[in-house]
């Protein structure tokens, strides 16, 4: 195994404002209180803790777009600072909004190298998060990531540390939605984005959806990504989250799928978000951050395999 595996920055994303439930912003200073930062460290890998960016709660008047705008800036400038060191940046929110800044800098970061070099993003997630201002019957910009780092929606948030859209439909994979509304489904259907809904996911089981995912977003991209947001989960396993969606996936089949992620060079960042330590039990929610973040950031045993990655898929169950 290689010894020259990046440091892990650890980013805060305090930020609520995106969501009907501003308490997902207490979410990174929770867990770094609680020691996430000397978990992950334990699984081999140097790890520290960044800046904790917060929400500039002065501009709430003005609305949560404001908000985010601003916020998304900031962060973006904060993931960008963790590259530039040579670290690898692992984002953890706050509002599921953070990942317009987060994937944002990461495109950013790749482009310096050369306009054609792409982000791939694999986007893990009880909804599809692809409102525009258009189609969201809520305005809130927890719902819109996805449609601004393609470029649609408010110009304030697809325009975040440049004006180019941050991602292609082709290199984006979502696994995992189970609750939508028709508008955001339009909009990844027309841009044929590809989407591997939770039925899907547990016909074929996690592990082969994530295969299939890794292998399309680092086909023909200079760099790739896990955006997971917490509601993914069952709330089983993770009733500590914004907007839980029951069946969802289980924490011990997703943290196995992922286990040495980011030893992948390839890998820019890695974020999980949406945690809120108002609404957790015993700790549950935050012990399935620690299972899944420390499966992505774990040192590979040689003994049990290649990294995640370009490789063949297995069969589809029956």
């Amino acid at each position: 195994m290689s010894d020259t595996l990046r440091p892990i920055e650890l980013v805060g994303a305090a930020i609520g404002e995106g969501a009907p439930d501003r308490r997902t912003r207490a979410g990174p200073g929770s867990l770094r209180q609680w020691g996430l930062g000397a978990r992950l460290q334990a699984r081999g890998r140097g790890v520290r803790w960044g800046p904790i960016v917060q929400s500039d709660l002065a501009l709430l008047p003005q609305g949560p777009m404001a908000v985010v705008a601003e916020f998304s800036g900031r962060l973006a400038r904060a993931v960008g600072a963790a590259l530039d060191a040579g670290r690898l940046p692992v984002v953890v929110g706050g509002d599921h909004s953070c990942a317009i800044g987060t994937w944002s800098a990461a495109a950013a970061a790749l482009r310096r190298g050369g306009e054609a070099r792409r982000l791939g993003l694999v986007w893990i997630d009880a909804h599809l998060d692809a409102h525009t201002p258009e189609t969201s019957e809520t305005q809130m910009p927890h719902g819109m990531p996805i449609a601004s780092l393609l470029g649609h929606g408010a110009p304030a948030l697809t325009t975040v540390a440049d004006a180019w859209p941050k991602l292609r439909p082709q290199d984006l994979v979502l696994i995992g939605p189970r609750s939508w509304e028709s508008g955001e489904a339009a909009l990844l259907a027309r841009l044929g984005v590809r989407v591997i809904a939770g039925d899907e996911v547990a016909r074929r089981g996690f592990a082969d959806c994530m295969r299939e995912a890794v292998e399309r977003v680092s086909a023909d991209t200079a760099g790739w990504g896990v955006s997971f947001d917490l509601d993914a989960l069952d709330p089983l396993d993770a009733p500590g989250t914004g907007v839980p969606v029951p069946g969802g996936l289980r924490v011990a089949e997703v943290s196995a799928a992922l286990r040495g992620l980011a030893c992948d060079e390839r890998v820019v960042a890695v974020e999980l978000v949406e945690y809120n330590p108002t609404l957790d039990v015993a700790r549950t929610t935050a012990a399935a951050t620690d299972r899944v973040l420390g499966a992505i950031v774990d040192r590979r045993d040689p003994a049990a395999g290649p990294c995640p990655g370009p490789q063949p898929r297995a069969k589809a169950r029956p």
